[in-house]
Protein backbone atom coordinates (compact mmCIF):
# COMPACT_ATOMS: atom_id res chain seq x y z
CA UNK A 1 0.00 0.00 0.00
CA UNK A 2 1.30 3.38 -1.00
CA UNK A 3 -0.12 6.73 0.20
CA UNK A 4 1.07 8.52 -2.96
CA UNK A 5 -0.99 6.13 -5.25
CA UNK A 6 -4.38 5.56 -3.01
CA UNK A 7 -6.82 8.08 -2.77
CA UNK A 8 -10.51 7.94 -0.98
CA UNK A 9 -12.30 6.25 -3.98
CA UNK A 10 -10.92 3.42 -2.41
CA UNK A 11 -13.09 3.24 0.67
CA UNK A 12 -16.29 2.75 -1.48
CA UNK A 13 -19.18 4.91 -1.57
CA UNK A 14 -22.12 6.15 0.26
CA UNK A 15 -25.00 8.40 -0.16
CA UNK A 16 -26.15 10.91 2.00
CA UNK A 17 -29.66 11.54 0.91
CA UNK A 18 -28.99 12.11 -3.12
CA UNK A 19 -25.50 13.32 -2.43
CA UNK A 20 -22.66 10.81 -2.98
CA UNK A 21 -19.53 10.54 -1.15
CA UNK A 22 -16.67 8.51 -0.63
CA UNK A 23 -16.59 6.74 2.51
CA UNK A 24 -13.16 8.21 3.82
CA UNK A 25 -14.22 11.76 4.60
CA UNK A 26 -12.35 14.54 6.22
CA UNK A 27 -13.23 15.29 10.44
CA UNK A 28 -12.02 19.30 10.51
CA UNK A 29 -11.84 19.08 14.59
CA UNK A 30 -8.20 18.79 14.09
CA UNK A 31 -7.55 21.78 11.67
CA UNK A 32 -7.71 24.23 14.35
CA UNK A 33 -4.95 22.79 16.69
CA UNK A 34 -2.55 19.94 18.56
CA UNK A 35 -5.59 18.86 20.02
CA UNK A 36 -9.68 19.87 19.72
CA UNK A 37 -11.19 23.67 20.92
CA UNK A 38 -9.17 25.33 23.91
CA UNK A 39 -6.77 22.40 23.97
CA UNK A 40 -3.50 22.37 23.17
CA UNK A 41 -1.49 25.18 20.40
CA UNK A 42 -3.62 27.05 17.73
CA UNK A 43 -2.45 25.19 14.37
CA UNK A 44 -0.20 26.73 11.55
CA UNK A 45 -2.66 28.49 9.00
CA UNK A 46 -1.12 27.86 5.92
CA UNK A 47 -0.54 23.95 6.95
CA UNK A 48 -3.81 24.01 7.96
CA UNK A 49 -5.22 25.16 4.56
CA UNK A 50 -2.40 22.39 3.10
CA UNK A 51 -4.47 19.65 4.27
CA UNK A 52 -7.84 20.44 3.31
CA UNK A 53 -6.34 21.07 0.00
CA UNK A 54 -4.78 17.73 0.00
CA UNK A 55 -7.77 16.06 1.29
CA UNK A 56 -9.27 17.14 -2.03
CA UNK A 57 -6.80 15.97 -4.18
CA UNK A 58 -6.79 12.60 -2.79
CA UNK A 59 -10.83 12.28 -3.52
CA UNK A 60 -12.08 13.14 -0.26
CA UNK A 61 -15.81 14.87 -0.98
CA UNK A 62 -17.49 14.65 2.80
CA UNK A 63 -16.00 17.06 5.46
CA UNK A 64 -17.28 16.75 8.71
CA UNK A 65 -17.34 20.75 10.55
CA UNK A 66 -19.22 23.04 13.30
CA UNK A 67 -18.82 26.46 13.83
CA UNK A 68 -18.10 25.57 17.44
CA UNK A 69 -14.58 23.93 16.42
CA UNK A 70 -12.27 26.84 17.01
CA UNK A 71 -9.43 27.38 19.12
CA UNK A 72 -7.77 30.58 20.15
CA UNK A 73 -6.40 31.68 16.54
CA UNK A 74 -8.07 29.76 13.79
CA UNK A 75 -11.96 28.52 12.83
CA UNK A 76 -12.28 25.42 10.96
CA UNK A 77 -15.45 26.65 9.08
CA UNK A 78 -13.05 29.85 7.92
CA UNK A 79 -10.07 27.81 7.18
CA UNK A 80 -12.98 25.47 4.37
CA UNK A 81 -13.94 28.45 3.55
CA UNK A 82 -10.47 29.90 2.73
CA UNK A 83 -9.00 27.05 1.41
CA UNK A 84 -11.72 25.47 -1.20
CA UNK A 85 -13.80 28.50 -2.25
CA UNK A 86 -15.15 28.42 -4.94
CA UNK A 87 -16.68 24.73 -3.50
CA UNK A 88 -15.76 22.47 -5.41
CA UNK A 89 -18.07 19.70 -7.50
CA UNK A 90 -19.06 16.89 -5.44
CA UNK A 91 -18.02 17.60 -2.00
CA UNK A 92 -20.24 17.31 1.01
CA UNK A 93 -19.70 19.34 3.64
CA UNK A 94 -21.39 18.81 6.93
CA UNK A 95 -22.00 20.66 9.89
CA UNK A 96 -23.67 20.52 13.25
CA UNK A 97 -25.69 22.61 15.54
CA UNK A 98 -27.09 22.95 19.03
CA UNK A 99 -23.65 23.05 21.40
CA UNK A 100 -22.01 26.60 21.58
CA UNK A 101 -19.00 28.24 22.41
CA UNK A 102 -19.02 31.49 23.62
CA UNK A 103 -15.74 34.71 22.58
CA UNK A 104 -13.20 32.84 25.16
CA UNK A 105 -13.92 29.18 24.36
CA UNK A 106 -16.46 27.97 27.34
CA UNK A 107 -18.88 25.73 26.74
CA UNK A 108 -21.94 28.20 26.99
CA UNK A 109 -25.66 27.17 27.12
CA UNK A 110 -26.97 25.02 23.85
CA UNK A 111 -29.48 26.42 21.53
CA UNK A 112 -33.23 26.48 22.34
CA UNK A 113 -35.05 25.41 19.00
CA UNK A 114 -35.93 29.04 18.23
CA UNK A 115 -31.70 29.87 18.28
CA UNK A 116 -30.97 26.81 15.81
CA UNK A 117 -31.38 29.07 12.51
CA UNK A 118 -28.82 31.38 13.96
CA UNK A 119 -26.70 28.64 14.27
CA UNK A 120 -27.15 27.62 10.72
CA UNK A 121 -27.05 30.81 9.93
CA UNK A 122 -23.22 31.16 11.72
CA UNK A 123 -22.43 27.88 9.78
CA UNK A 124 -23.88 29.44 6.29
CA UNK A 125 -21.45 32.89 7.11
CA UNK A 126 -18.32 31.17 7.92
CA UNK A 127 -18.17 28.69 5.11
CA UNK A 128 -19.43 31.23 2.70
CA UNK A 129 -22.54 29.12 1.57
CA UNK A 130 -26.04 29.97 0.70
CA UNK A 131 -26.96 26.41 2.15
CA UNK A 132 -25.47 23.47 4.33
CA UNK A 133 -25.11 20.16 2.68
CA UNK A 134 -26.01 18.03 5.68
CA UNK A 135 -26.67 19.66 9.07
CA UNK A 136 -26.10 17.39 12.46
CA UNK A 137 -29.00 17.97 15.37
CA UNK A 138 -26.02 17.51 18.31
CA UNK A 139 -28.18 16.47 21.64
CA UNK A 140 -27.49 18.28 23.98
CA UNK A 141 -28.78 15.62 26.72
CA UNK A 142 -31.86 16.77 26.25
CA UNK A 143 -34.98 14.17 26.72
CA UNK A 144 -36.30 14.72 23.53
CA UNK A 145 -35.12 15.88 20.19
CA UNK A 146 -38.80 16.55 18.48
CA UNK A 147 -38.94 20.21 19.12
CA UNK A 148 -35.28 20.73 17.85
CA UNK A 149 -35.24 18.88 14.71
CA UNK A 150 -38.61 19.84 13.86
CA UNK A 151 -36.71 23.51 13.80
CA UNK A 152 -34.14 22.16 12.03
CA UNK A 153 -36.76 20.46 9.30
CA UNK A 154 -38.54 23.53 9.17
CA UNK A 155 -35.44 25.48 7.67
CA UNK A 156 -34.75 22.32 5.25
CA UNK A 157 -38.37 23.06 3.93
CA UNK A 158 -37.17 27.33 3.83
CA UNK A 159 -33.94 25.91 1.57
CA UNK A 160 -31.50 26.76 4.12
CA UNK A 161 -30.63 23.11 4.57
CA UNK A 162 -30.25 20.26 2.14
CA UNK A 163 -30.31 17.06 4.53
CA UNK A 164 -30.66 16.41 8.15
CA UNK A 165 -28.71 13.76 10.67
CA UNK A 166 -29.12 13.95 14.39
CA UNK A 167 -26.03 13.43 16.49
CA UNK A 168 -24.89 11.63 20.67
CA UNK A 169 -28.52 10.06 20.56
CA UNK A 170 -29.93 6.89 21.84
CA UNK A 171 -32.21 4.30 19.43
CA UNK A 172 -35.07 5.84 20.44
CA UNK A 173 -34.05 9.23 18.87
CA UNK A 174 -33.70 7.91 15.43
CA UNK A 175 -37.07 6.92 15.37
CA UNK A 176 -38.17 10.00 16.78
CA UNK A 177 -37.02 12.19 14.14
CA UNK A 178 -37.53 9.87 11.19
CA UNK A 179 -41.30 10.85 12.45
CA UNK A 180 -40.58 14.65 11.69
CA UNK A 181 -38.49 14.37 8.43
CA UNK A 182 -35.84 12.15 6.63
CA UNK A 183 -32.51 11.48 8.69
CA UNK A 184 -29.99 10.82 6.21
CA UNK A 185 -26.74 9.83 8.85
CA UNK A 186 -26.19 9.33 12.76
CA UNK A 187 -22.77 10.56 14.07
CA UNK A 188 -22.43 8.88 17.66
CA UNK A 189 -19.00 7.80 19.06
CA UNK A 190 -18.12 4.83 18.38
CA UNK A 191 -14.48 3.19 18.49
CA UNK A 192 -12.91 -0.52 18.68
CA UNK A 193 -11.62 0.01 22.00
CA UNK A 194 -15.25 1.54 23.13
CA UNK A 195 -17.92 -1.66 23.39
CA UNK A 196 -21.11 0.14 23.49
CA UNK A 197 -24.51 -2.03 23.12
CA UNK A 198 -26.57 1.16 22.04
CA UNK A 199 -24.07 2.29 19.41
CA UNK A 200 -23.77 -1.28 17.96
CA UNK A 201 -27.75 -1.25 18.16
CA UNK A 202 -28.06 2.27 16.59
CA UNK A 203 -25.42 0.80 13.90
CA UNK A 204 -27.67 -1.91 13.32
CA UNK A 205 -30.91 0.22 12.66
CA UNK A 206 -28.95 2.69 10.21
CA UNK A 207 -27.63 -0.09 8.10
CA UNK A 208 -31.58 -1.70 7.69
CA UNK A 209 -33.04 2.31 7.17
CA UNK A 210 -30.40 2.81 4.77
CA UNK A 211 -29.44 5.79 7.47
CA UNK A 212 -25.52 6.68 7.10
CA UNK A 213 -23.23 5.99 10.31
CA UNK A 214 -21.00 8.18 11.15
CA UNK A 215 -18.78 7.52 14.05
CA UNK A 216 -16.26 10.15 15.56
CA UNK A 217 -13.61 9.42 17.83
CA UNK A 218 -12.59 6.45 16.03
CA UNK A 219 -9.16 6.79 15.71
CA UNK A 220 -8.36 9.11 19.03
CA UNK A 221 -10.14 6.36 20.84
CA UNK A 222 -10.62 6.99 24.96
CA UNK A 223 -8.25 10.15 25.21
CA UNK A 224 -11.65 11.93 22.63
CA UNK A 225 -10.86 15.73 22.00
CA UNK A 226 -7.32 15.49 23.14
CA UNK A 227 -5.74 13.77 20.04
CA UNK A 228 -5.50 10.23 18.74
CA UNK A 229 -4.72 7.70 21.28
CA UNK A 230 -0.94 5.87 21.48
CA UNK A 231 -3.02 3.09 23.70
CA UNK A 232 -3.54 0.24 20.81
CA UNK A 233 -4.49 -2.96 22.40
CA UNK A 234 -2.11 -6.25 20.84
CA UNK A 235 -4.56 -7.39 18.60
CA UNK A 236 -4.66 -4.19 16.73
CA UNK A 237 -0.67 -3.58 16.52
CA UNK A 238 -0.65 -7.88 15.33
CA UNK A 239 -2.44 -6.77 12.16
CA UNK A 240 -0.68 -3.74 11.81
CA UNK A 241 2.18 -5.26 11.54
CA UNK A 242 0.95 -8.16 9.61
CA UNK A 243 -0.21 -5.32 6.73
CA UNK A 244 2.88 -3.23 7.39
CA UNK A 245 0.65 -0.18 8.31
CA UNK A 246 -0.24 1.96 11.51
CA UNK A 247 -2.14 1.20 14.72
CA UNK A 248 -4.19 4.18 13.34
CA UNK A 249 -5.35 2.55 10.14
CA UNK A 250 -6.28 -0.67 11.38
CA UNK A 251 -8.99 1.55 13.66
CA UNK A 252 -10.14 3.34 10.11
CA UNK A 253 -10.24 0.25 8.58
CA UNK A 254 -12.06 -1.62 11.13
CA UNK A 255 -14.65 1.20 10.90
CA UNK A 256 -15.16 0.66 7.59
CA UNK A 257 -15.67 -2.79 7.43
CA UNK A 258 -18.73 -2.39 10.26
CA UNK A 259 -20.96 -2.20 6.87
CA UNK A 260 -21.03 -0.29 3.70
CA UNK A 261 -22.87 2.41 4.97
CA UNK A 262 -20.63 3.66 7.73
CA UNK A 263 -18.29 6.29 6.80
CA UNK A 264 -15.11 7.33 8.24
CA UNK A 265 -14.08 10.91 9.49
CA UNK A 266 -10.77 10.91 10.40
CA UNK A 267 -9.19 14.30 10.93
CA UNK A 268 -5.83 15.52 11.22
CA UNK A 269 -3.78 19.00 11.16
CA UNK A 270 -0.48 16.87 9.36
CA UNK A 271 -0.54 16.33 5.82
CA UNK A 272 1.38 12.73 5.84
CA UNK A 273 -1.60 11.46 8.85
CA UNK A 274 -3.81 12.87 6.23
CA UNK A 275 -2.76 10.65 3.52
CA UNK A 276 -2.00 7.42 5.85
CA UNK A 277 -5.74 7.98 6.86
CA UNK A 278 -6.54 8.06 3.18
CA UNK A 279 -4.75 5.24 2.84
CA UNK A 280 -6.32 3.06 5.08
CA UNK A 281 -9.82 3.01 3.16
CA UNK A 282 -8.13 0.24 0.67
CA UNK A 283 -7.21 -1.72 3.61
CA UNK A 284 -9.10 -5.20 3.39
CA UNK A 285 -8.93 -7.20 7.10
CA UNK A 286 -9.30 -10.71 6.80
CA UNK A 287 -12.42 -12.55 8.48
CA UNK A 288 -10.16 -14.20 10.76
CA UNK A 289 -8.61 -10.59 11.66
CA UNK A 290 -12.41 -8.90 12.55
CA UNK A 291 -13.14 -11.69 14.39
CA UNK A 292 -9.39 -10.95 16.79
CA UNK A 293 -10.64 -7.90 16.68
CA UNK A 294 -14.57 -7.82 17.67
CA UNK A 295 -13.09 -10.10 20.39
CA UNK A 296 -10.50 -7.57 21.73
CA UNK A 297 -13.45 -5.40 21.26
CA UNK A 298 -15.87 -7.63 23.64
CA UNK A 299 -12.83 -8.07 26.18
CA UNK A 300 -12.09 -4.21 26.92
CA UNK A 301 -15.96 -4.17 28.12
Amino acid sequence: MTSETITAHASGTWKLGDLPVNRVGFGAMRLTGSAAFHHGAPSDRNRSIAVLRKAIELGVNHIDTAAFYFSALRSANELINTALAPCPDGLVIATKVGPHRDYQGDWATSARPDQLRGHVEENLRQLGRDHLDVVYLRRMRQDSIAEHFGALAELREAGLVRHLGISAVEPRHLAEARAIAPVVCVQNRYALDRPDPEADELLRLCGEQGIAFVPFYAVAGEVGEQGATAAHDEEVLAVARAHGVSAAQVRIAWTLHQGPHVLAIPGTGNPDHLAENVTAGALRLTADELARLNTAREQAG
